[in-house]
């Protein structure tokens, strides 16, 4: 019997929906591989979408950003959450309704094009606030945002990212300074961006994928808003998150795959099956033995080996996060109990 190659991940979906920081790029260094990779899902005639909760560019800049680590794009190709906040806003507000930007040029660029007229300080006819990542944001602006949250305003964030990667490391995001107000005001803003899923259907929707595949290195943004829009998700080892992370994490959060990096985006990929207490994934296998799963085949690093503990972990723990260890073939600890994960 001749047994048929496995699939790769670009036959298994017909859209990707990539993140950018820490997932294509650090600041403007790309991540070593992925910009092949996202020129082999194009030649592969797969529909190809960045998705950023970076609010302190326009789709042009985005697209001209990238630009500069190699990879050519098209402002039609993104959605952005001040894109999505925008439009949220212009749903519900008047036509030239005030909303006050505590954020840069661009968050207000976005909604002057639907229809809004952005302001920088707080007045009794500024209807809501708009919160969105800038580098060069401050007190005084961070002020204005208070002023009107608590005069009653609607509070818009584009996103609760706590950090943000850049080539020197994890910096401040939007949602540490989202914090502050929140502290300021005892007020929670609304969110636009992922977790929330529109970011995702929307994309979806406007290329017609039926099978997209979500790629970033956040658990609480990218994979999260992923699970809630019902689409498989690939954690990149790249960025924030890591195994012991994604492991552990509550199902909302937790990925379809786990990859260290996009290299093998048209490699063959063997997927996962479920047997009982076990579970396999090529010529690799992991089983059940209490709460800990142990590796009986093969080594607790191959991403084959997390593909099977994460089927296993969907089969067992639909509900609720594991807790256990992952025991390598010999017995020892290869990734400790969540709690001493901690």
């Amino acid at each position: 019997m001749i047994r048929r190659p496995d699939p790769s991940l670009l036959d298994l979906h017909d859209a990707l929906l990539f993140d950018l920081d820490g997932t294509l790029m650090h600041g403007a260094r790309p991540i070593p591989h992925a910009v092949e990779a996202v020129e082999t899902a194009r030649a592969a005639g797969r529909s190809v979408v960045f998705a950023t909760n970076n609010a302190s560019r326009t789709p042009q800049q985005a697209a001209d950003h990238l630009a500069v680590i190699g990879l050519e794009a098209s402002p039609e190709e993104f959605v952005t959450s001040p894109q999505v906040a925008s439009r949220l806003l212009a749903e519900d507000l008047a036509p030239g309704a005030k909303v006050l930007v505590v954020g840069g040029p661009s968050l207000a660029d976005q909604l002057r094009a639907d229809g809004l007229e952005p302001v920088e300080t707080d007045a009794e006819d500024v209807v809501a606030v708009v919160q969105g990542w800038s580098p060069d944001l401050g007190w005084a602006r961070l002020a204005e945002g208070a002023y009107a949250i608590r005069r009653g305003a609607r509070w818009m964030a584009t996103n609760v990212d706590a950090t943000l990667p850049t080539e020197r490391g994890l910096a401040p995001g939007n949602g540490s300074l989202v914090a502050s107000l929140r502290h300021a005001t005892g007020a929670e803003p609304e969110v636009a961006g992922k977790p929330e899923p529109g970011m995702f259907t929307v994309a979806a929707t406007r290329i017609g994928a039926r099978r997209p595949l979500v790629v970033g290195d956040r658990l609480d943004t990218d994979i999260e808003g992923a699970v809630r829009a019902g689409m498989d998700s690939l954690l990149v080892l790249t960025g924030v998150d890591t195994v012991e992370t994604a492991l552990h994490a509550e199902p909302v959060r937790r990925p379809t795959f786990i990859s260290p990096d996009l290299v093998g985006i048209a490699a063959p990929f063997p997927l996962p099956v479920v047997d009982g207490d076990g579970a396999r994934c090529g010529a690799v296998s992991v089983r059940r033995e209490g709460e800990d799963i142990a590796v009986v085949h093969g080594e607790a690093d191959d991403p084959r080996v997390l593909r099977a503990v994460l089927a296993l972990l969907r089969a067992t723990h639909p509900e609720h996060a594991w807790q256990g260890r992952l025991l390598s073939r010999d017995g020892a600890t290869a990734l400790p109990a969540a709690a001493a994960a901690r």
